[in-house]
């Protein structure tokens, strides 16, 4: 029995990225940026980019976001996330969630370094990154 009898409602619709995929963004100082899931292909639910660190010190200072909640998870190295009082390191497998509104920033400033970032809802931020570039 094929899954479209057993789910009527189902549709073939996931997609995959595999892990050696190339980056869609390379910035001069080397960090790349994989585009895991845009808003646009999640329909503004989230958006999930994963961030690799090169080495040299970068990252935004603090900002915040009027209606977009934002997330980090540290998959290898020490990033600083700035939490609205200060600094603090953040190592692999910690994780950072920001409401909206809610003052923060980012940067690495002991090597390579890479983290997960989610977007909610999915706003346009591929040419945001596209800028800094």
């Amino acid at each position: 029995m094929k899954a479209a009898q057993i789910y009527p409602f189902s549709q073939v619709s996931a997609t995959i990225r595999v892990a050696g995929a190339e980056p869609d963004l390379i910035y001069p100082n080397g960090n790349r940026v994989h585009y895991l899931s845009t808003g646009e292909s999640t329909n503004r639910l989230f958006g999930l980019y994963r961030w690799e660190f090169a080495g040299p010190p970068s990252g935004p200072g603090s900002h915040f976001h009027k209606t977009i909640a934002e997330s980090f998870y540290i998959l290898t190295g020490e990033v600083s996330i700035f939490d609205g009082t200060g600094w603090k390191a953040a190592r692999a497998g910690d994780y950072v969630h920001v409401p909206p509104g809610g003052l923060h920033g980012f940067r690495n400033e002991s090597g390579p370094a890479s983290m997960l970032l989610h977007f909610a809802p999915g706003a346009p931020r591929e040419g945001y990154f596209e800028g800094l570039a």
